[in-house]
């Protein structure tokens, strides 16, 4: 069919899977002239209607006019992604093999991609008034909603929005009629955006010592142009400060600056030290957020109103006219790769903005990624080294605890818990860590050895004994805790293994006189737990934290002078190849939480291979030596940073037919490329999850050019296979989980 031609033809991302642009043409009565690139339109696609982004204007479609689908309307003035966006939208889209689509509208706030307009919005308020503040609570016993609103907004004298009330409460709404009736609550309308400069910010800049001056020095001087620097920074060096007056910096030139944090738990911390230091409006974007919160600050950002925005991975895609630097706080964190639909790495998007923007990106880690080293040895990234604590913290003093043969009481050592005894005894703060949630990993029958497992997953159903559940903690089904043996019938079902709540548990009875704070997932659900519990933590008492990784990861606890890791050995015999770099790398973020002030510091890791040479490098703080001696062996087996990956996954509820899919898609990477080495396909190591078979097919390359320029040949051929009809299927570039 020939060609459309001298027709104005919209070229447009529509959210969804398939990896193409879609024709349009424009809205009936639409002034030509006002279309941009990046605007959005509302269009019809299938049989509904959806929110696309305009690509560019063609004069001509592949597709006869009257087969064309007319758009409906044109929902902005002004485009709402800048062309420097759109390029690093279509660059990622297509490095990551991914719909253009779902990789831009992904980016926007929920309120633009459900069509609502790109300004401002403020939102409803609720506060005691002056006579509020003094009714009594008992006085309402007949009224116990408006007691229990009373109590809560005398807790917030800022007031509190409705998202944050319907986190507290239930059909609250008729209980706050009758408070404002009463005239004991106001509401008003509030601004939702960034924050104001804070006025009693701190005017002195700390000094630095030599390293500190020197990365700052060099930073400084590299500001107008791209460069990746990596800033290697042993725990407690002082890197934040090097952040700050870096910053400091860019905004005195009148430019923004981008900070990514990999988890919202790390963001208080370091809002509470921008906050007291910086002179700029700060945005912040991360999952905390109301929708109108996040669609207020991304605006405010786009519009260069914020000076600085602080993030998790997917403010990487927000718009900064005036961008002038970027940093990744905790570069090698897994929480930078998504792990689903669009499986980008935000640590490599970050630097690919920053190229295409021409500014220096810092990546700051105690423990970077073999894949930063890498980068710096084959010098694409300039190293800045900070060796030493800032002040006078000293390096904690770390020790290995051969418990083998030793008995142990839910998984602490008598070494151990004289250790606790010692330092709660001294007044200092004590830091237990275990990378299991839960009671139980594990309940079995004693007399026939069943055990419960999950109907859905291949996985054992871990304990909660607090809420008497069994929980699968890859699919989420939960169920009430089996009282007699499924099989047997007996009554004698033991709880196998301990978690952080069995933990918690034994280290009350142990330990009466002193708070136990436990801090996972599951105790920090509660919107301000996690605050509450850090505010706790900081008041210096003497306190036992016990926890997952949520307390390994950038947290400054000064009064903490003990911590112990319960189980250092399971990184050490995984399937995945990246698991001993993540054991290393956890085990020192988790000792670097010791002794970060004047007090020393002491960390004990238990282990039953305490002759382990990885571990011995660890002991040294030698993660120099830990490092190369894993790059050795990824060399030698030539596995990533020295070759590429990609990782095709598929699942079906029949194994068999993910295991065809998977089977034709080897063989037609075959006939594109006969050099490409393909290992399976094999199942997943879980192979069941959620009721589905799941298997993988892994190619690998030595050449990350050959690779992409053969995935972009070979998505194409699978999205027309038979068998892909009968799978979900997607490609994961550059796997950071091999699952």
């Amino acid at each position: 069919m020939s060609p459309t031609t001298s027709l104005s033809i919209l070229r447009m991302a529509v959210p969804g899977p398939l990896r193409r642009i879609f024709d349009y043409l424009p809205p009936a009565g639409c002034d030509l002239s006002r279309l941009q690139p990046g605007m959005r339109l509302r269009v019809p696609f299938a049989n509904r209607q959806v929110v696309g982004v305009l690509l560019a204007l063609a004069d001509s479609s592949d597709i006869a006019p009257s087969k064309l689908r007319r758009a409906q309307a044109l929902l902005d003035s002004q485009p709402i992604l800048p062309a420097e966006m759109l390029n690093l939208m279509r660059w990622a889209s297509r490095y990551y093999q991914h719909a253009i689509g779902e990789v831009i509208l992904g980016s926007l706030p929920t309120l633009l991609r459900q069509g609502q307009a790109a300004r401002p919005t403020s939102e409803a308020c609720w506060r005691l008034s002056p006579a509020g503040r003094d009714v009594d609570r008992d006085s309402l016993q007949r009224a116990p909603k408006q007691a229990a609103l009373l109590h809560i907004l005398k807790a917030h004298n800022e007031g509190l929005t409705a998202e944050m009330l319907n986190q507290q409460l239930t059909n609250w709404r008729p209980a706050m009629s009758r408070l404002q009736e009463k005239g004991w609550v106001d509401m008003r309308e509030q601004p939702v955006g960034p924050e104001a400069p804070n006025p009693d910010r701190e005017p002195e800049t700390p000094a630095l010592n030599p390293d500190q001056q020197r990365a700052v020095e060099t930073l400084n001087a590299s500001l107008n142009r791209y460069q990746c620097f990596l800033l290697d920074g042993v725990t407690g060096s002082g890197k934040t400060e090097v952040y700050l007056q870096v910053i400091q910096k860019v905004l005195a030139a009148g430019q923004q600056a981008l900070v990514l944090a990999p988890e919202i738990g790390l963001t208080p911390q370091l809002i509470q030290r921008f906050r007291a230091r910086l002179p700029g409006r700060m945005a912040l974007l991360h999952s905390g957020l109301s929708d109108r919160q996040r669609l207020n600050n991304w605006l405010a950002c786009a519009n260069g109103e914020a000076d600085i925005l602080i993030g998790t991975r997917s403010a990487l895609f927000t718009p900064l006219p005036g961008l002038g630097l970027i940093i990744l706080d905790e570069e090698h964190d897994l929480s930078f790769k998504q792990q689903d639909s669009f499986r980008y790495n935000a640590r490599d998007l970050a630097i690919v903005r920053a190229q295409k923007s021409d500014i220096p990106i810092l990546l700051g880690s105690a423990t970077p990624s073999l894949e930063s080293l890498h980068n710096v040895s084959r010098q694409r990234s300039q190293q800045l080294s900070l060796p030493e604590r800032a002040g006078d913290a000293r390096q904690p003093d770390l020790r290995l605890l051969d418990v083998r043969h030793q008995k142990l009481e839910q998984g602490l050592s008598a070494q151990l818990l004289n250790s606790v005894q010692q330092h709660l005894d001294a007044r200092g703060q004590v830091l237990l860590f275990l990378n299991r949630r839960g009671f139980a990993p594990v309940l079995m029958c004693h007399d026939c050895g069943w055990h419960a497992r999950c109907l859905r997953c291949d996985a054992h159903l871990t304990v909660h004994h607090g809420q008497q559940q069994l929980r699968c903690h890859h699919c989420g089904s939960q169920r009430r805790i089996d009282r007699r043996c499924p099989d047997c019938h007996s009554e004698n079902l033991n709880f196998i293994g301990a978690g952080t709540e069995r933990v918690e548990e034994v280290l009350t009875t142990r330990f009466p006189d002193v708070r136990v704070l436990r801090i996972d997932r599951d105790s920090t659900r509660r919107k301000g737990s996690l605050d509450a519990m850090l505010t706790e933590i900081q008041r210096g008492e003497p306190v036992i934290l016990i926890g997952t990784q949520m307390l390994a990861k950038g947290h400054h606890f000064p009064n903490v002078t003990l911590v112990g890791m319960l189980d250092a050995d399971y990184g050490l015999f995984s399937s995945d190849f990246r698991a001993s770099e993540r054991m290393g790398q956890l085990l020192l973020q988790v000792a670097g939480r010791a002794g970060r002030a004047e007090r020393p510091g002491e960390v004990l890791i238990q282990t039953h291979q305490p002759d382990n040479p990885l571990l011995q490098y660890l002991l040294r703080h030698d993660y120099e030596g830990f490092s190369q001696a894993l790059l050795k062996e990824r060399a030698d087996a030539e596995l990533p940073p020295y070759s590429h990956l990609a990782l095709l996954r598929a699942e079906s509820p029949e194994a068999a037919a993910a295991m065809q899919f998977l089977q034709e898609a080897k063989q037609q990477a075959a006939i594109i490329h006969s050099q490409l080495l393909a290992f399976g396909p094999l199942p997943a190591p879980m192979e069941r999850r959620a009721g589905r078979f799941r298997a993988q097919l892994l190619f690998q390359h030595h050449q990350r050019g050959e690779l992409q320029h053969w995935l972009a040949r070979l998505m194409p051929e699978l999205e027309t296979m038979k068998s892909a009809r009968k799978v979900r299927w997607s490609i994961d570039v550059d796997p950071m989980e091999m699952y």
